[in-house]
């Protein structure tokens, strides 16, 4: 049973309301697979642990992760040496000492250390995952600990260095930390940043504008992002000033104190080479069977394990022996290093999140349309290594609006998923629906009274001369095409008219789709808070709702 529904909503926000809901299949940027999930579990059911909407689900998989045995004491005292190491909160550090208790269980979220904070998206992955932590420690009396992932062991940095915002003209800005020493080869955790991060956040200063808030915003973020830091100490940080004081742990996935507890996980990687990718593997293919793309393709002789030695390298099967980049090792010699220096083998996507839960009782992990995806391919993997699987609950989907944008798209019916399109196709329709209904069936009237008459004309030519039926056909051309361009000087002048309507459309799309994408992909968490400040956070956790299948956009 699903009891914790969908609710329905109207698709266009209603004036003087603060959220509405968009059914998340009406967008083409979110995974068809998102919509299946929401709406029609039981197609995809065979795929994970269960339905996060059932509070059944939730009591079966708190009493299976309760029962599974995992180094609790190791793992807090990790985690705490981290935060004590950043001065985390207070609230942070006390999440961590539950953690020692073995009825305490977790919800996880993660991301990249995009710089500055990323993208909204990864502020609406952590808040998501402490409001459903409040709901279950509410429904299931439990004592529930969350914790943020950072993914510190990729090596990709193009897709972290950038931070997008909207200047005060709604322009969209884009920064870019200069690229740390070994950026794109070595880990990011491995990365620091240098004098050029100060040059960077001045430049985004300049694109934010002045508000009340910035000065705190930027005072915050320099504490944090400055040179001599680690890339991913000061995203940890930064996101630790944000919501450590509501008990979100973050955790560094690079900490080499964290090697040693899943070494074993490691092991068994090694010993059964081949077997991650092929149970993956099958369960893409039964996923493509229920019409959804894999996330992840496993090539047959991959390891899901990646070998540090200053880069970061996937370790691949060659016959008796294995290749990291241009080194080769036999089993033994992976295996020996793996026990004296567990920290040079990191976990790939197929295997972290066997890692993620050999070292958490995690119940339940928090995250986005792509995830849902090669999650869906794992529920094999988990049992492979005897690891209770979570369930898994989408983050919330949203788009935050100010009260001006919102009193047009509700005042014009428009519909959110057209201003995505970076032309004025839209904007057009919605001039045309201004003008007079009076004067479109004025012209359509002449349009049908033209071709009607015409059509007579064209009829009675031949008697007269057969070679005029043509020239009759080209006359009413010119007349309809005569025609069509009134109309468009009709709309020109409507334009011209409602320069203010043009204002408010352009405003809306930048904020909503800016540069051509949704917004919770593509602007900065700085760029919220700079404009509505810290009660932003408190907005989110008031107004953005746990409910499944829905896009919510969100009157700030």
């Amino acid at each position: 049973m699903r009891e914790y529904e969908t609710v329905s909503a109207e698709p266009t926000l209603a004036e003087g309301s603060t959220r509405t809901a968009i059914d998340v299949r009406r967008f083409g940027w979110i995974r068809p697979l998102a919509g299946d999930y929401a709406y029609n579990f039981g197609h995809v059911a065979p795929l994970y642990a269960g339905d996060p909407t059932s509070r059944q689900a939730w009591a079966d998989t708190i009493e299976r992760v309760r029962l599974h045995t995992r180094p609790h004491g190791a793992v807090s005292a990790m985690l705490d040496a981290q935060l004590a190491r950043r001065g985390a909160p207070p609230a942070a550090r006390d999440a961590v000492a539950r953690l020692t208790n073995p009825q305490t269980v977790a919800i996880l979220t993660g991301q990249q250390a995009g710089v500055f904070g990323g993208p909204l998206f990864t502020l609406l992955k952590a808040v998501t995952a402490l409001k459903l932590a409040e709901r279950t420690a509410r429904e299931h009396q439990t004592d529930v600990v969350v914790i943020f992932w950072v993914d510190a062991e990729d090596h990709d940095w193009n897709e972290i260095a950038s931070c997008t915002v909207l200047d005060p003209t709604f322009q969209a800005k884009t920064v870019t930390v200069p690229a740390p020493e070994g950026a794109g080869e070595r880990p990011v955790a491995s990365l620091t940043l240098d004098g050029g991060v100060a040059q960077t956040l001045d430049e985004l200063a300049a694109a934010l504008g002045q508000t009340e808030f910035t000065d705190n915003l930027l005072s915050s973020l320099r504490a944090a992002y400055h040179s001599g830091s680690g890339v991913v100490d000061a995203f940890a940080r930064w996101l630790e000033a944000i919501l450590g004081p509501r008990g979100l742990v973050v955790f560094d996935a690079s900490d080499p104190a964290a090697k040693p507890l899943v070494a074993d996980v490691f092991k068994r990687e090694l010993r059964q080479p081949g077997k991650t990718a092929a149970l993956a593997a099958a369960a893409g293919e039964a996923l493509a069977k229920r019409g959804h793309q894999p996330q992840v393709t496993p090539q047959p002789d991959s390891i899901a394990l990646f070998h540090l030695d200053g880069a970061r390298r996937l370790i691949r099967r060659q016959g008796d022996q294995f290749a990291a980049g241009d080194s080769t090792f036999t089993l033994d010699v992976l295996a020996k290093q793996l026990e004296s220096e567990p920290a040079r083998f990191s976990p790939n996507v197929l295997l972290r999140p066997i890692v993620q839960d050999t070292l958490f009782p995690t119940i339940c992990y928090v995250g986005g349309p792509a995830e849902l995806a090669y999650l869906g391919q794992l529920r094999q993997v988990y049992e492979s290594f005897g690891v209770p699987m979570p369930l898994i609950h989408p983050r919330a989907s949203a788009t935050l609006v100010d009260s001006a944008t919102a009193r047009f798209i509700a005042r014009y019916d428009v519909a959110v998923e057209d201003l995505q399109k970076q032309d004025e196709s839209a904007l057009n329709r919605l001039l045309e629906s201004q003008i007079p209904a009076s004067v479109e069936r004025a012209i359509k009237e002449v349009e049908e009274a033209v071709r009607a008459t015409m059509a007579r004309v064209i009829d009675a030519m031949p008697v007269v001369d057969p070679t005029l039926a043509g020239a009759a056909k080209t006359t009413l051309g010119k007349m309809e095409h005569d025609l069509q361009s009134l109309q468009g000087k009709m709309i020109q002048a409507a334009k011209r008219r409602d320069e203010t309507l043009r204002r408010q459309f352009m405003r809306a799309q930048a904020q909503i789709f800016p540069l051509g994408h949704p917004q919770e992909r593509t602007l900065g968490v700085v760029y919220f808070l700079n404009r509505y400040g810290p009660a932003l956070i408190d907005r989110m956790f008031t107004e953005l709702p746990l409910e499944l299948g829905q896009h919510w956009v969100i009157t700030v």
